[in-house]
């Protein structure tokens, strides 16, 4: 949906473009369909233009500029970002080493540990020691946490795995569905929080949006609720007062760049609803880009339009491969 989005508001006069999808069996397409088939799937199925193991080529000129929308592993991880680097090709988003940090939410805790950022307290979960003795860390999360919790795969997108636990049954629950997901789990303590996004763009001087604020549907912003459910309110502004609004903005432009991101980036707190104490949630550095999604949505509110974010993002690329 956010590849079609992007493929939707791009201008076609500018710019020629070669829509190449991955499917989750790792084959390659140059798709030369409609671009409503790639929301609903059918892309997969009515394209001929198929590449596996990097045995054909599927565009035989220079390309200028990769944007990537690949949410999750193998996308916003490091790795796409690292193959254009190789090839020596701008990558619209940050750099190899900013993606894989910003992608593992237990290394950007680590990192940003270090800069005085607020953050919800945690426990690290791994799969070699929860099979070893699982009671023993059920027992950390209990002691240091309490209930509710979220139980989180360290590196999934999209809230993929995501889980939130009221008690030890539901934690157990989680703990065995994000170690499905990953190796590594990372269980924050459940904060009374309000969730507050901000849009971040730039390189070395980057700029922020205007906050927006999530009201899920369901108890949390769940892969349902980013994708499926109209349900969820998105409020742009975020309801919270101008001097707030303006330290959340400073505090994501200071996270972007203790975290070295380039491009774009979209930084996530929690604002506690009690003491209201800014908490960081994560930083995600290729954000939803659908028509619903806050990343788009935050900068049009700020003043800049959907077609001329994508400008924007294809000349910061090529302003940091060239320097």
């Amino acid at each position: 949906m956010s590849a079609t989005s992007v493929l939707n508001h791009i201008n076609n006069e500018k710019y020629n473009i070669y829509p190449i999808g991955i499917t989750k069996e790792g084959k390659w397409f140059l798709y030369k369909g409609e671009y409503e088939n790639i929301a609903s799937g059918q892309w997969e199925q009515d394209n001929e233009n198929k590449v596996s193991n990097g045995l054909e080529v599927l565009v035989d000129k220079k390309v200028e500029v990769v944007f990537p929308v690949l949410h999750g592993m193998y996308g916003e991880d490091g790795t796409i970002q690292g193959l254009c680097k190789l090839m020596n090709i701008p990558c619209v988003g940050p750099s190899v080493m900013s993606s894989a940090v910003c992608m593992d939410k237990i290394y950007t805790k680590y990192l940003l540990e270090h800069g005085n950022i607020k953050q919800a307290k945690y426990v690290v979960v791994t799969t070699f020691d929860y099979k070893k003795d699982s009671s023993v860390f059920v027992k950390a999360i209990e002691e240091n946490l309490g209930y509710p919790c979220f139980v989180k795969p360290a590196n999934s997108g999209s809230s993929v795995g995501i889980t939130k636990a009221h008690n030890r049954e539901e934690l157990v629950k989680g703990l065995e569905l994000a170690l499905n997901h990953d190796r590594k789990v990372l269980v924050e303590e459940g904060l009374n929080a309000r969730e507050i996004e901000v849009s971040v763009l730039g390189n070395d001087d980057p700029k922020a949006s205007i906050p927006g604020e999530i009201i899920p549907a369901k108890e949390f912003y769940d892969y349902e609720a980013k994708y499926q459910n109209a349900a969820s309110k998105l409020l742009i502004p975020a309801a919270l007062p101008e001097e707030k609004l303006s330290i959340i903005r400073d505090l994501a432009v200071k996270i972007y760049k203790k975290l070295d991101c380039s491009g774009m980036a979209r930084v996530d707190f929690l604002v506690d609803k009690d003491t209201e104490e800014v908490y960081l949630n994560e930083v995600n550095t290729i954000p939803g880009f659908t028509s619903i999604s806050m990343y788009p949505k935050m900068w049009e509110a700020t003043g800049l339009s959907y077609p001329a974010l994508i400008d924007e993002l294809i000349e910061l690329a090529i302003e940091r491969n060239n320097s």
